[in-house]
């Protein structure tokens, strides 16, 4: 054939590879949603953006094929890599890191296909390279201690406690009462509560104990009699068992600072103390089932009043509030109650401090120190002090500046530019040492008028901090955005005969174009999403 070119070559290899069926399905699942992102939508304009939802569902109902579709996966994304495809690439990592979550185990065969297609990634410009060192990293801690980020996922999106790891997430759903109706607005709200009832706190334990133990032991966990003996024990042992598995998790994943084999047998002890309780032909069963990955906690809100998203993100930060006294927090939360709150109740004043400078700002007006007093020359104060005149001033250098900048001002010790880590930097205060320990994932539905409350409900959330920073230094908000435009016009759009309904949605046209994994799974489900409680 001559001297055929790189990508041709690679066609050729992946003709004479003949998957198996299982394979084969899902290399034309993961092909049909990859052509998508090209605009070749399905014929059925109801099939649109469903492509996604039923590639995470085969993985549910089968978890033996996450090894299938990891391999599927990293193929495809070599192949977008090598090519010009690169509008495949975002899509492909998210996909690829959502099955590696989920999979019970994989191989090191498999793992290191995986991190090196991450690290090739890296030459790519952003976002491309920054996704891909993200991804790598998360890579890395999974590689030292297998089911961290499954454990820390569940951990943080069920809101469980663990001193170890405590961050906490939530997601908060804003829709416009306008557009969508009361049917749909009734069946968003009963299937968020049905998914809440079905998790329980210790069936959520249950999971991360299960996996832990397969993704670290493989073959030789015994699923289901783990899940037994667990089902079997009282609150407390879960508590206690789940506990034991997120410190000998974390522990190895901090820079893997504990040894595969070492974490193996850590958790080997574990699961031979749980199976204990079982008899002996019980706890034999064996074989990889694979655990659900439990939905995030969502609550769903009509939003009909402009305070309403700032009054939710006080309430996730301090449930503690829902424990104090009756007149501290009142029936109903005004638009400074929350301000009201943290100055009225004791168990919120800890975070408020003030501190009254007598500091006239004149060097003359300073007090003299005790050694200095004592000395001969104390009468002259003036011509002992030493002073530093007409010093060189050095200009940073901008790998000083770099340095500067990635340590956050951290403190008055620079260190000089290596290693990244994270530091603790020095002891300010309580004030200082807060951490963002909450993320809230605020979702809105609607068309261009709930993101315009948005902003104006932002401006005026922001002009609030600037007096007093509460909820700033200890929140973290992600913002997303589905369009949805109405069945029957509104009485907006009635109103203003010179608008369509898709004028109103033109931050979601505008995100569609420069993004085509948005255009084709979110701005398709635009018209869908008002008929889906008929459907």
């Amino acid at each position: 054939l001559g001297c055929p070119s790189p990508r041709s070559a690679v066609l050729a290899a992946e003709v004479l590879f003949v998957p198996t069926e299982v394979e084969s399905d899902i290399l034309r699942r993961v092909r049909t949603l990859l052509r998508e992102l090209d605009g070749h939508h399905p014929a059925c304009q109801c099939d649109r953006g469903m492509l996604r939802w039923t590639l995470h569902k085969k993985i549910d109902q089968n978890p033996s094929n996450s090894s299938v579709v990891l391999r599927v996966l990293v193929k495809e994304l070599e192949r977008a890599e090598r090519g010009d495809f690169r509008h495949y690439i975002i899509p492909l990592l998210h996909t690829l890191m959502y099955t590696l979550i989920k999979a019970p185990c994989i191989s090191d065969e498999l793992w290191d296909r995986v991190y090196d297609s991450c690290k090739k990634l890296l030459t790519l410009p952003r976002p491309f390279c920054t996704i891909a060192l993200d991804y790598a990293a998360r890579l890395k801690i999974e590689r030292a201690a297998p089911g961290a980020l499954y454990q820390r996922m569940v951990i943080s999106e069920q809101s469980l406690k663990s001193n170890l790891y405590p961050y906490q997430e939530k997601i908060f759903i804003f829709a416009d009462p306008e557009l969508l109706s009361e049917a749909i607005c009734q069946a968003l709200l009963s299937d968020t509560e049905a998914a809440q009832v079905a998790q329980s706190p210790r069936a959520c334990m249950c999971y991360v104990i299960i996996h832990a133990m397969e993704a670290a032991l493989g073959e030789g966990c015994a699923s289901s009699g783990l899940k037994a003996s667990l089902q079997d024990m009282p609150m407390v042992e879960v508590e206690h068992w789940f506990q034991q598995v997120v410190a000998a998790v974390e522990s190895a994943g901090q820079e893997g600072s504990t040894e595969h084999s070492q974490h193996a047998a850590r958790l080997e002890e574990i699961h031979q103390a749980v199976l204990s309780s079982l008899q002996a032909g019980n706890a034999a069963m064996g074989g990889l089932q694979g655990t659900p990955l439990p939905n995030p906690t969502i609550s769903f809100h009509l939003w009909t009043e402009d305070e309403q998203l700032w009054k939710e993100l006080g309430l996730f930060i301090r449930p503690g509030w829902q424990s104090c006294q009756p007149d501290c927090l009142g029936q109903e939360l005004d638009t400074f109650g929350m301000q009201d709150i943290i100055s009225g109740c004791e168990c919120c004043q800890q975070s408020r401090f003030s501190v009254l400078s007598t500091d006239s700002g004149i060097e003359r007006d300073l007090p003299l120190p005790a050694e200095e007093s004592l000395s001969p020359c104390g009468t002259e104060p003036e011509h002992c002090r030493l002073h530093r005149k007409g010093g060189i001033k050095k200009k940073p250098s901008a790998l000083e500046s770099v340095a500067f900048l990635q340590a956050g001002c951290a403190g008055p010790g620079l260190k000089p530019p290596g290693k990244l880590q994270r530091s603790p930097g020095p002891a300010l205060g309580p004030a200082a040492q807060l951490q963002r320990l909450h993320t809230a994932r605020i979702v809105l539905l609607g068309d261009d008028r709930v993101l315009g409350r948005l902003a104006r409900a932002y401006h005026s959330w922001r002009k609030r901090e600037t007096r007093r920073a509460f909820l700033t230094p200890r929140l973290n908000l992600h913002f997303y955005y589905i369009p949805v435009v109405a069945e029957q016009p509104s009485t907006w759009v009635r109103d203003h005969p010179a608008t369509s309904q898709e004028e109103l949605c033109e931050v979601g046209t505008y995100l569609g174009r420069a993004d085509p994994w948005y255009e084709s799974n979110i701005n398709s489900l635009c018209h869908m999403i008002p008929k889906l409680a008929t459907m």
